[in-house]
């Protein structure tokens, strides 16, 4: 049984000047749960945990699950370079109710091939949650190869990955090898009906912050078969979400759920403001989708 079908959102997290806005928290995690989102990740990519301090992490985590309260799955980002760190933040996030884990593969230290399957599976040993891989060779430096990510599938509790690798033909061979054993996820927005057109089930998406209406429809149409809809809805958002990505993520999303009203505050440097030239550009295509 997959973890879930459809979108679930990469969640932002709302920063004050020197802590979080759980106000703001409470307000973002409502949006989601009233407009079709099927699944909420914390204190992933996008919810700039890497700035933030394992008080604020937890603090978040437990608020979102508490907050939540069963209604959709909360998917919680428990990444990092150091195999032992992933293990306790892992169990952690099992012991306040998380319903599947999220865990990037080792940055920095740019493991072997093999480092990485026995970095997965020493955590999989050590938690009874499911656990989605994340592939993002462009933020991590390391690459997930098809014939590894099939001896990762083996492990009951490596359920999925997220593939945000942007290759298509390396997707392709992914969903070959492993054969339904492991559900794969997009990792781009901008590739969700792809994906899905090689037996994906959804995407993990930075979109769903601002339109998770839209993120959830793409699926919802490819998978009960109105195939013809979907791919309209993809190809009709795909300047939004090259906006989206006009510049680091979060930085965007950030900026535009600003622009919205959703008081999703300041980033954490080194992450920093676009420049003016790029904020009215967001803006505009903003407006254009009548977001603003």
């Amino acid at each position: 049984m997959s973890i879930f079908e459809g979108s679930a959102v990469a969640l932002i997290t709302p920063f004050t000047q020197n802590g979080i806005n759980f106000d703001a928290l409470k307000h973002l995690l409502d949006f989601q749960l009233d407009n079709g989102t099927d699944a909420l990740v914390i204190c992933g990519t996008t919810g700039e945990p890497a700035t933030m301090s394992t008080e604020e992490k937890h603090r978040v985590i437990e608020f979102s699950i508490d907050h939540v309260h069963g209604r959709k799955p909360v998917i919680v980002g428990t990444g990092s370079n150091n195999t032992a760190s992933v293990l306790q933040e892992s169990k952690y996030a099992q012991g306040v109710g998380a319903d599947a884990l999220l865990i990037v593969t080792p940055y920095y230290n740019k493991c072997s091939q093999n480092g990485l399957i026995k970095h997965f599976y020493t955590i999989a040993d050590a938690v009874d949650l499911p656990i989605i891989i994340y592939n993002v060779p462009s933020r991590t430096g390391v690459n997930i190869t098809p014939t590894t990510l099939a001896k990762l599938a083996e492990h009951p509790n490596l359920q999925a990955i997220k593939e945000a690798s942007g290759n298509i033909s390396q997707i392709a061979e992914m969903a070959r090898l492993v054969n339904g054993k492991m559900d794969i996820y997009s990792g781009n927005d901008d590739q969700i009906v792809p994906i899905l057109s090689l037996g994906g089930k959804g995407v993990i998406s930075v979109l769903a912050n601002i339109e998770p209406k839209i993120a959830h429809m793409i699926c919802s149409y490819y998978l009960t078969g109105e195939i013809k809809k979907a791919c309209e809805l993809q190809l009709a958002y795909n300047p939004l979400n090259a906006a989206l990505f006009s510049d680091v993520n979060p930085i965007p999303v950030k900026t535009a759920l600003n622009m919205m009203g959703f008081n999703a505050g300041p980033l954490r440097l080194p992450l920093c403001e676009m420049s003016p030239q790029a904020e009215e550009s967001l803006r505009k295509i903003l407006e254009s989708y009548a977001l603003i």
